[in-house]
């Protein structure tokens, strides 16, 4: 059985902003937000072709499997966008730009 909440949802819900404390909540330093990434949008069906071994032992690890496939795809994407920045920004260094 669910815990009933505590909480005085009604008062909630009929505060204004300017009527919530937020002392207690610490500020935000400025860097905060420097590894945050904009979301990519709504995934996209597609259909792709996987060697079996590669799809059992995704899915041998359960649901969310495509996800996990996802995100190996977005690491493998990162880093090749990663190591063009670097190549350009050596390129650039080297030739005086």
């Amino acid at each position: 059985m669910k815990k009933a909440s505590r909480t005085n949802w009604k008062k909630i819900k009929s505060m204004k902003d300017r009527e919530i404390d937020f002392s207690d909540i610490p500020e935000l330093a400025d860097d905060f937000f420097k590894g945050a990434v904009l979301w990519p949008g709504k995934k996209k069906q597609i259909t792709i072709r996987l060697d079996p071994d590669i799809l059992d032992f995704y899915k041998g690890a359960g649901r969310g499997y495509q996800s996990r496939i996802n995100n190996v795809l977005r690491r493998y994407m990162e880093a090749f966008d990663l190591k063009e920045k670097q190549a350009r920004y050596s390129i650039k260094k080297r030739s005086g730009k």
